[in-house]
């Protein structure tokens, strides 16, 4: 009983640290998971803490819960028209992507290491595939508004490629184990399992979970319980059937978060902090896992595969997958250099341990020294990249507050709260006189943190607090309407979007003449969003821009798949 109640005592002061730590992470930019893995290193046998934990078995069990618990939050945040966005760019990356990243990795690792080769193509399918969640986190974590392709391939890529990445690594431990040289056909059937299995059960248990919630009556608080009982029981039960489980768990999450569900917003909400909670425990396990002494035995070697990995396979693996569908070279610059390794990684280096391979030990010190790099060096990095690239989107207006609101036969209702700011237009009128939309409903209203009773005849002032019920489409002009963007932000508008904004259907011979240049005869007709357009072999996302003469027409909003609105950047020659 001593021993229980310590280890609860060690784990929630290691949990609570944690999570203050976590404003280290906000004023120094330093990636949030390698705070929680550098507290559980510091708290590990050569740390100040001197906890000795080497149970391989328990941190394959903590780490796969948690993974799955990161992918379903994560799917369950993924909108669908983002999913279709990246979809295959993604695929690529998780399947040809992964192919070649390992052999790359696994010919420099066996040359710096002096291993054989098949040892060195092991340590490439280790650490071949990219990490939901350090990419989930530092995506989200940062606040980072990307563009929408190049955020939706990242995403989609790490939760769509560890099928790969384990069919890899237990085909190479076959190998290794059996001193065999390929692979029979057993394995490659594998791994066609592994991936329709897992996307079979995945969308079919996400439909059905779906179902079951709006079926059941429960109080409010268990349906996110049941939601992630739900979500695991995919991922064990494909697991169990030889599929892949991470991908499973994922496309439930997906189908489930693009779903109408009783509190949704309940459900999500409690999620979110089941999956910081599955972070802090999945890195602070693997801190504690490792010992810091042996890493300086490897250390030297493990900084050339760490290097090999990315300035060299992983560039030329997104290059290479990226070619069919013609992104600009910003784009695949940036998403070569998120392509983060986390927890996937070390988890899938405990497999040799498990498997019994001699000097498994390598696998993990160099796995983890890989991911130690790849945190410090790429994810300290990839905010000032993301904005030298022009990749970074800037924010949007928003409440700040938010709450989906639950009425029978009616979906996408939101409760949102709005501090009046400054350049609201809505100070000096009442409610009656804004003229909001008829569905829109100003619900409550706070002065000097005090109700006000007759909310109608309210004369909004700057500080107020205004709360309204609205349908999703309504929420954009609310937004403008309450907290317009000040000096600063519209200043971060202007820049990236350009002074003016036109409709999309503003004809092109006009705006260009109008600044004094000239248009052909062929496209003079063109529209703007016509125009634009044509110039790309996919679908233009917000942030594309083309140029044309001293011009750069750059897409600010689309809707329904087309250019709807257009900035003007005057370009000095």
């Amino acid at each position: 009983m001593d021993f229980s109640n310590h280890a609860i005592l060690i784990g929630a002061v290691l949990v609570l640290m944690s999570i203050l730590a976590s404003t280290l992470s906000a004023r120094t930019g330093a990636p949030l998971l390698f705070v929680f893995l550098g507290i559980g290193m510091l708290a590990g046998e050569d740390g100040p803490g001197h906890i000795r934990f080497g149970d391989y078995q328990v941190a394959y069990l903590v780490g796969t819960m948690a993974l799955a618990v990161i992918l379903f939050d994560g799917g369950m945040r993924t909108r669908y028209d983002t999913f279709r966005v990246g979809l295959w760019p993604a695929v690529s990356l998780a399947t040809l992507g992964v192919v070649l990243t390992t052999v790359i990795v696994g010919y420099g690792a066996s040359r710096i290491l002096g291993l054989g080769l098949m040892e060195g193509m092991l340590i490439g399918a280790i650490i071949g595939s990219t990490d939901a969640a350090a990419v989930f986190s530092l995506l989200h974590a940062a606040g980072m508004r990307l563009k929408q392709r190049v955020g939706a391939t990242l995403e989609i890529e790490s939760g769509c490629n560890d099928p790969m990445a384990v069919f890899l690594t237990l085909s190479l431990i076959q190998i290794v184990g059996a001193d065999q040289h390929a692979p029979g056909w057993s394995l490659l059937w594998h791994f066609v399992q592994q991936f329709g299995l897992g996307a079979l059960a995945g969308i079919g248990g996400g439909k059905l979970l779906v179902w079951l919630i709006n079926r059941v009556a429960l109080a409010s608080g268990l349906y996110p319980l049941l939601a992630m009982a739900g979500g695991l029981a995919i991922y064990a039960g494909t697991t169990v059937l030889d599929g892949s489980g991470f991908l499973a768990i994922y496309l439930a999450g997906l189908v489930l978060g693009n779903s109408k569900v009783h509190t949704a917003g309940n459900i999500l909400r409690v999620h979110d902090g089941l999956a910081w909670l599955s972070q802090i425990a999945l890195f602070l396990m693997l801190g504690l896992l490792v010992t810091p002494g042996a890493l300086f035995d490897i250390g030297l070697g493990a900084l050339g595969v760490a290097g090999v990995l990315m300035f060299i396979a992983r560039p030329f693996a997104v290059g290479l997958s990226l070619l069919p569908f013609r992104f600009p070279l910003r784009e695949q610059v940036f998403i070569s250099w998120t392509g983060l390794r986390g927890a996937v990684p070390i988890v899938l280096a405990l497999f040799p341990a498990l498997a019994g391979l001699p000097q498994s030990s390598i696998y993990f010190n160099v796995a983890f020294f890989v991911v130690l790099a790849s945190l410090l060096v790429q994810g300290w990095t990839v905010a000032p990249l993301a904005n030298w690239l022009r990749l970074k989107l800037p924010q949007e207006h928003a409440p700040y507050y938010s709450e989906f609101v639950e009425v029978p036969g009616r979906a996408g209702l939101q409760l949102l709260g709005y501090r009046v700011n400054e350049l609201s237009a809505a100070i000096g009128r009442t409610v009656l006189q804004l003229a909001l939309p008829a569905e829109v409903r100003v619900v409550a209203a706070f002065r000097d943190g005090k109700s006000v009773e007759s909310i109608g005849r309210l004369e909004i002032a700057a500080g107020d607090l205004v709360y309204v019920i609205t349908p999703d489409e309504h929420m954009t002009v609310l937004d403008l309407l309450f907290v317009p963007a000040d000096d600063l932000e519209e200043s971060e508008q202007q820049r990236f979007f350009g002074t003016f904004t036109l409709h999309g259907d503003a004809p092109l011979g006009e705006v260009v003449e109008m600044y004094g240049g000239a248009v052909s005869p062929a496209v003079r007709g063109m529209a703007l969003a016509q125009y634009i357009d044509r110039q790309f072999a996919r679908r233009p996302d917000v942030g594309d821009y083309v140029r044309f003469g001293k011009l750069n027409l750059v897409v600010r909003e689309m809707k329904n798949g087309k250019v709807s609105k257009v900035g003007i950047i005057v370009r000095e020659r």
